[in-house]
C-alpha cells in the first residue's frame, strides 16, 4: 500500500521530484496531511499515509521540499475559533469545579495538527532520523522564510521530548567497533579534523577514550561524541595531543583528562542540549576506570576570537601588539623565538580580555561572546589556562591565531558554579586569567 501511495504521489510530482509544485501537487499533499492528522482509518492506515509522504519527501528536490514544509506550518496550526472559545470557557471556569475539564480542552485546542503530523513521522521505521534531517532542512530554510518558524518551534519541542537524556545511552567507541560507525565519527568530527584512518586508531588507542551518546531509535548514529586523552598535566598543544608518532603513554599512571574535541553530529537536533550531561557522565565513567584521575580539563579551540580581534583594533593596541589580524593569522611571526614570545605573551592578555569581558548582544549581556565559552561555563568549568600556539594549523591560526583554552572541571567547585554563572553571569577564571585580563 505504501509502494501504491508513493507511485501515485511520483506521478503528480514528476520523476525525481523535479517538477515546479504546483495547485495539484500541493492539494494532493493537504490531502494526505490532513487524513495523517486526523488519522482516518485508524492508526494503521495513517502511518501508512506518513511514510508515503515521508518517502516522497524525500524525493523532492529543495524547493519541493520547502514548499511541502510551508504547507504544514502554514495550513496545520491550532483553530483559532476552538482556541478563543476554549479561553473563554477556561476563564468563565477558574474557582469552580469544572476549572481542570477546561484547562484540558484549552490544552487540546492548542494542540496543532502539526504535531499531530510529526508524531505519525516519528512512528514510521526511521521515524526519528526522518525528522532530524527534516528539521536540518528547515533550518536552513528558517533564514530567510519566517513563516516557516511555527513548524520549527513545534519540531524542536517535540525533538527535546524525544531525545531527553533519559532516552539516551552512553557508549564507549574503540578500534573494535564497526566499521561503519567508525566511519561516522571521521565525517562527523568538527573540531580537529580526522585525516586519515592511522589518525582515527590513534585517537582510540589505550591512553585514549572516546564516547558518544546514542538514541534508541538511531543506533548507527552518534548525537555527539568526546575525545579524551589521559595524561599526567594539563595539555597546551593540540598537535602533541594529535601526533601520531609520539609515544603511547602508561594509562595506569594518568591523572587528568583532556576532553580535547566534542563534536556535534546532528544539525537538525541545533537548540537540543545535551553535551553538558554527556561530560559528566563520562567524568563518572573515567573514574571509575581510573581511580588515580584528579584533574579533568579540555583543550578547547576559540572560535569567536579572530572575528573579535578584528571588530576591535583599540583591544590591539592595548596589550600592545603591532601586527594586524592578517599577519596574526598568517603566522610567519611564530617562526622567530623572541617575536614569537612577545606576541604570545600579548596575545594571552588579549584572549583573557575577550573571554572575561566581551559579551554576546543577545539575551541579558551577560553571557560571554565565544560560544564555547558559554557552553563550558554553563557546565560549572572554569578558565584556567590561556595556551598560545597551541593549535598552529592554517584553521587554528586562521580562527584564533592559535590560542587555546583549558577549562578545568573541578567536581568539588562545579555546582556552585554553575549557579553563579545562570544567577549573575559570573565567569569562574583561574587567578593567572584574571591578571592577564587586567594587563596592558
Amino acid at each position: 500500500m505504501v509502494e501504491g501511495l508513493v507511485q501515485r504521489l511520483r506521478s503528480i510530482v514528476g520523476a525525481g521530484g523535479t517538477a515546479s509544485v504546483g495547485p495539484k501537487q500541493l492539494g494532493e499533499w493537504r490531502r494526505l496531511l490532513t487524513e495523517c492528522a486526523e488519522a482516518r482509518g485508524g492508526e494503521v492506515s495513517a502511518r501508512i499515509r506518513a511514510a508515503a509522504l515521508a518517502q516522497t519527501y524525500l524525493e523532492l528536490d529543495d524547493s519541493g521540499r520547502h514548499a511541502f514544509l510551508r504547507l504544514i506550518s502554514l495550513e496545520f496550526g491550532p483553530e483559532p475559533g476552538r482556541v478563543a472559545k476554549a479561553h473563554e470557557a477556561y476563564q468563565r471556569s477558574i474557582g469552580t469545579e469544572g476549572q481542570w475539564d477546561a484547562e484540558a480542552e484549552l490544552r487540546a485546542a492548542l494542540r496543532s495538527a502539526r504535531l499531530r503530523i510529526l508524531t505519525q513521522f516519528n512512528a514510521i521505521p526511521q521515524g526519528v532520523k526522518f525528522l532530524v534531517d527534516l528539521r536540518a532542512d528547515l533550518l536552513r530554510y528558517l533564514d530567510e522564510d519566517t513563516e516557516l518558524a511555527p513548524l520549527d518551534r513545534e519540531l524542536e519541542s517535540r525533538l527535546a521530548a524525544w531525545f531527553d537524556v533519559g532516552f539516551l545511552e552512553l557508549q564507549r567507541i574503540t578500534w573494535n567497533s564497526s566499521a561503519a560507525l567508525l566511519e561516522k565519527l571521521i565525517q562527523y568530527e568538527a573540531v580537529h579534523e580526522i585525516r586519515s584512518w592511522t589518525d582515527l586508531k590513534n585517537r582510540l588507542d589505550s591512553d585514549r577514550r572516546l564516547y558518544a551518546f546514542f538514541h534508541p531509535r538511531m543506533p548507527m548514529e552518534p548525537l555527539i561524541f568526546v575525545e579524551v586523552a589521559l595524561t599526567d598535566h594539563l595539555a597546551d598543544s593540540v598537535q602533541a595531543l594529535l601526533d601520531e608518532h609520539a609515544p603511547v603513554f602508561d594509562s595506569r599512571r594518568a591523572d587528568t583528562a583532556i576532553f580535547y574535541s566534542i563534536s556535534n553530529t546532528q544539525a537538525g537536533l541545533r537548540g537540543v542540549s545535551f553535551g553538558s550531561f554527556l561530560l559528566k557522565r563520562v567524568i563518572d565513567d573515567l573514574q571509575r576506570d581510573f581511580p588515580k584521575l584528579r584533574h579533568f580539563a579540555t583543550l578547547s579551540p576559540l572560535p569567536g576570537f579572530g572575528a573579535w580581534v578584528r571588530k576591535n583594533p583599540q583591544d590591539v593596541v592595548d596589550v600592545g601588539l603591532e601586527l594586524d589580524a592578517g599577519q596574526l593569522a598568517a603566522g610567519d611571526w611564530a617562526q622567530k623565538a623572541a617575536t614569537a614570545r612577545k606576541v604570545n605573551d600579548a596575545l594571552s592578555r588579549l584572549a583573557a580580555r575577550y573571554l572575561t569581558l566581551a559579551k554576546a548582544s543577545r539575551g541579558d549581556g551577560r553571557q560571554p561572546l565565544d560560544a564555547v565559552a558559554r557552553f563550558h561555563l554553563g557546565n560549572g568549568a572554569r578558565i584556567e589556562r590561556i595556551n598560545p600556539l597551541g593549535d598552529a594549523s592554517s584553521k587554528g591560526m586562521q580562527q584564533s591565531f592559535g590560542v587555546m583554552v583549558n577549562y578545568l572541571y573541578d567536581p568539588d567547585s562545579l555546582e556552585d558554579n554553575v549557579e553563579s554563572f545562570a544567577r549573575e553571569g559570573a565567569i569562574a577564571t583561574s587567578a593567572a586569567i584574571r591578571r592577564q585580563a587586567r594587563q596592558k
